[in-house]
């Protein structure tokens, strides 16, 4: 099959190539999936995950790109939950090789059924940003109804996901980030914006419930004081530093979740969750679209098949 892939851990980005690459190995639990469109996060080769085993190992050649769209090719033995033809979505285990190729080997647990009207590419947009703003509200802080929500980034990928999830809760929510987003986040369901580029930005704030912060640095730190009692602040960025004086505060990494994806799947469909693709190109220029993503508004995404 044709993959893109990279040899050298030290080159990462800079080495991808499109090249031909072996057929996936399914295991006990996994199914084939003939991929239809993929999506990737920019600096994922600079995680140490990328490049070793679940034991550890190193795994180089490496295929990026971890969100994929497309339909069940094989079922392993042992496999159930999923048939061959059938359409599905879903965030690829980290430690095993990603969907920029023809074919990829995916855990059954970790996809979810895709919906036929749902185009590939709008699915392929939707693992990484939207299970990550649905953990991020909805396990860890337990949003409802009638709360405020501060999202920091909310004009990037996961803060849209997150400010239209909230949004859709039934929660008053406020976003941030820089003055050119103001339009794009308010457009998502923000009922105010603050431009971080403003020197006093927090004191227009308040106190609110929860603070979803996709930011990290000091914007991340300035934020613990905004949390109101009982409130919590959650980043995706780095651990806070600086914690709440009557909250909680807490730092997570998105997991494959076939439960979740299903309810982010139905908030899409139901039109109460719309992705930011950015760009969209064939898989012979993944490489070229892998090196130039940092910097541009919405999900890259690859359209393979």
């Amino acid at each position: 099959m044709k993959a893109v892939r990279t040899h050298d851990r030290d080159a990462a980005a800079d080495g991808l190539v499109l090249e031909e690459a072996p057929y996936p190995y399914a295991a006990e639990g996994d199914v084939i999936v003939r991929v239809r469109a993929a999506s990737f996060t920019p600096d994922e080769l600079t995680w140490p995950g990328s490049w070793v085993d679940r034991g550890g190992r190193d795994r180089a050649p490496v295929i990026p790109g971890h969100e994929v769209s497309g339909e069940v090719a094989e079922v392993a033995v042992g496999t159930t939950g999923l048939s061959v033809g059938q359409r599905v979505v879903g965030l690829t285990d980290w430690s095993r090789n990603g969907a920029l190729a023809e074919y990829v080997a995916v855990e059954a647990r970790n996809l979810a059924p895709l919906p036929a009207g749902i185009d590939h590419v709008q699915a392929a947009a939707l693992p990484m940003p939207g299970l990550t703003a649905w953990q991020g509200l909805f396990v860890h802080a337990r949003l409802e109804a009638g709360q405020s929500v501060l999202v920091h980034g909310a004009g990037g990928g996961v803060g849209s996901a997150a400010t239209q999830l909230a949004r859709a809760a039934g929660a008053r929510v406020i976003g941030t980030g820089r003055g050119v987003s103001r339009d794009r986040v308010l457009e998502l369901g923000a009922e105010d914006f603050l431009d971080l580029e403003q020197p006093a930005w927090e004191e227009a704030a308040g106190r609110v419930d929860i603070v979803f912060d996709a930011l990290g640095g000091d914007v991340l730190d300035r934020s613990a004081a905004l949390v109101g009692p009982g409130g919590i602040l959650v980043s995706i960025a780095r651990p806070p530093t600086v914690r709440p004086e009557d909250g909680r505060a807490m730092y997570f990494i998105v997991e494959p979740d076939r439960g979740h994806l299903l309810e982010v799947v139905r908030r899409h469909q139901d039109g109460a969750l719309r992705p930011l693709v950015g760009a969209v190109h064939p898989l012979e220029r993944a490489p070229e679209a892998f090196r130039a993503k940092k910097g541009t508004v919405g999900k890259t995404v690859i359209h393979v098949a």
